[in-house]
């Protein structure tokens, strides 16, 4: 089975979060994860798309370097704000009723309610996505697409939530990736992505709103009976409450968003000993105090405005008694201590964080299972299923050379075997070193290979050869105390006295 590895981008507010992944069927490991700081996007848009290329371009090196492959294409996320829902319909009548009706007939059904759906402003406006509310056939309304496929029917109609965006958006996330000279695969829509890698089948088909809290976006998701029904965001997230506590304690936007991760929690009064604790900030004279509680009260207002923005929301799709699996909290700002139990307690709802399922494997740290990294992974898993060609190219191996390496070696060793002539050793042949090869007219005819002596004929050879005697050596001096003139002296005078004695 072919292997390939996909290449996913999540595009945030505070954060890029890169993912590459290894796929063979639908086998998927994750081989690399990293999160980068981002730059010139605002509540997931990208406002200024050549301060946002300086980092990403940075961190695609990055990932490049280290996996020691070249990125072609990836996939993104579009823009989770300014988007709103709209419903179209669309129906057709069936050439022959008496054959079943496919998954093609229904995703034809689909894409001829969006290409007939009027946009108010094309030069400003573009489809996002949509998604399949319900079918109707001749005697029958109300039916799931997985219900509709496989029916009998003269007719078929559909009705579908149509998601639309800012045409500006997408136009600047092009831009980025046309300046690096990588191609973009694919732009997913992100809270149904994500709800395929957090939420269960279950969830889904019981009711659950999917609440994912990024730096500049909280987006509101509801499902029931299996299919989005619901969509709304705030244009705030956890990027406010950073910039509230650098309000309130007068420090730099980058030491708030530390304390705020090392310290910060909803609901001071149930921090026990920890409300009592004392920040010292040592970068003003005198040295700045400030108490884990009242970073704690700081959040603990901004919190509660989310959650009660998010249940209006819920109130106004119309299902908000229909969540019998609750509210499901994914995204950075998730992972916020105290911040799902604040939820349930005002909400009424089970409250739980989403994390990413264990649909995949992974090489790298556990990071890639927090609930940050869910749009990253959601992208991969939705690539995989939509059959994405490979994204990255990667170096030929060092031994790819070796076969032609070693049929020139055999060709070169072949050569030498039928050169006319033999080999005789050289009078002045040392040890180690190589034989003279003599060309056949000048040296006479060819000898006869000698016969290989037997062991016997060895030891009594040995026997008769009488032993050379042994080259008188220098005495033992202390050589590194001398001269380099006189140990050249030295040896020359001995090797004097040798020659005489022979």
């Amino acid at each position: 089975m072919e292997e390939r590895y996909i290449a996913s981008i999540d595009l945030g507010t505070s954060k890029f979060g890169l993912c590459v992944a290894r796929v063979k069927g639908d086998d998927v490991q994750v081989v690399y994860y990293r999160e980068t700081p981002s730059a010139g996007i605002r509540a997931s848009v990208v406002q200024n798309p050549m301060k946002a290329s300086v980092p990403l371009r940075k961190a695609i090196e990055e990932a490049e370097n280290e996996l020691m492959i070249k990125i072609l294409q990836v996939v993104v996320g579009m823009p989770r704000s300014d988007v709103r829902q709209e419903t179209a319909t669309g129906g057709i009548v069936r050439s022959n009723p008496d054959e079943y009706i496919t998954e093609e007939e229904v995703e034809n059904l689909k894409a001829m309610a969006l290409e007939s759906y009027p946009l108010s402003d094309l030069g400003s406006q573009i489809m996002y996505g949509a998604v399949a509310q319900s079918f109707s056939i001749d005697d029958q309304i109300q039916l799931v697409e997985n219900d509709v496929v496989g029916t009998l029917s003269k007719e078929l109609e559909g009705n579908f939530k149509v998601f639309i965006g800012s045409r500006r958006a997408t136009t600047a996330v092009d831009k980025i990736f046309n300046s690096m000279g990588i191609a973009i695969a694919k732009k997913y829509f992100l809270p149904d992505v994500v709800a395929k890698t957090v939420l269960t089948e279950e969830d889904r088909q019981n009711g659950v709103a999917l609440v994912d809290i990024g730096a500049g976006v909280t987006s509101v998701a509801i499902y029931q009976g299996g299919i989005m029904r619901s969509y709304d965001a705030i244009p705030f997230g956890g990027k406010t409450i950073t910039g509230d506590l650098r309000t309130e304690c007068s420090i730099s936007e980058d030491l708030a968003e530390k304390i705020k991760l090392k310290f910060g929690a909803c609901m001071p009064g149930k921090l026990a000993s920890l409300s009592e604790k004392v920040l010292q900030i040592r970068l003003t004279e005198p040295y700045k105090e400030v108490s884990v509680k009242y970073i704690s009260e700081v959040i603990d207002a901004r919190c509660r405005e989310i959650i009660n923005a998010v249940l209006y929301y819920i109130q106004e799709s119309g299902l908000a008694k229909n969540l019998r699996s609750g509210i499901v909290l994914t995204g950075g700002g998730a992972s916020l201590v105290n911040f799902a139990n604040l939820f349930k307690e005002i909400s009424g709802y089970e409250v739980r964080i989403g994390f990413p399922r264990h649909l995949f494997s992974a090489s790298v740290g556990a990071g890639i299972y927090d609930p940050s990294a869910t749009s990253a992974i959601g992208m991969i898993l939705a690539a995989k299923d939509d059959r994405m060609p490979d994204c990255v190219t990667r170096p030929a191996p060092d031994w790819a050379d070796a076969p032609e390496a070693e049929s020139v070696q055999e060709e070169e060793e072949e050569t030498v075997e039928v050169t006319e002539g033999f080999f005789v050793p050289d009078p002045t042949y040392n040890e180690g070193e190589q034989g003279t090869l003599i060309p056949e007219e000048e040296y006479g005819e060819v000898p006869a290979a000698a016969e290989e002596p037997t062991e016997e004929k060895k030891a009594e050879k040995k026997k008769k050869e009488p032993k050379a005697p042994r080259k008188p050596k220098p005495p033992r001096m202390f050589w590194k105390n001398l001269s380099d003139n006189v140990k050249n002296g030295v040896l020359k005078f001995y090797d004097e006295m040798t020659k005489e004695d022979e």
